[in-house]
């Protein structure tokens, strides 16, 4: 994972509690958490645009019904 071994992991997790506090980290991760699910949320919303026709995109005449 990145060239990370344990002692770097173990270091970094150490130098967060530090600087954010036990109090603060897990509001941290909430809001990391509601800002995927909202990201996920609008990428299945556009792909869901893309992928459905339009419903106000008139059909092309069909051959023969003039």
């Amino acid at each position: 994972m990145f060239g990370l071994g344990t002692p770097e992991i173990i270091l970094i997790v150490i130098v967060i509690l530090v600087l954010f506090g036990a109090k603060k980290i897990p509001e941290f991760m909430q809001g990391i958490g509601k800002g995927v699910k909202e990201f996920k949320k609008a990428t299945s919303d556009i792909e869901k645009e893309i992928t459905e026709e339009p419903k106000d995109k008139p059909k092309p005449n069909e051959p023969g019904k003039n």
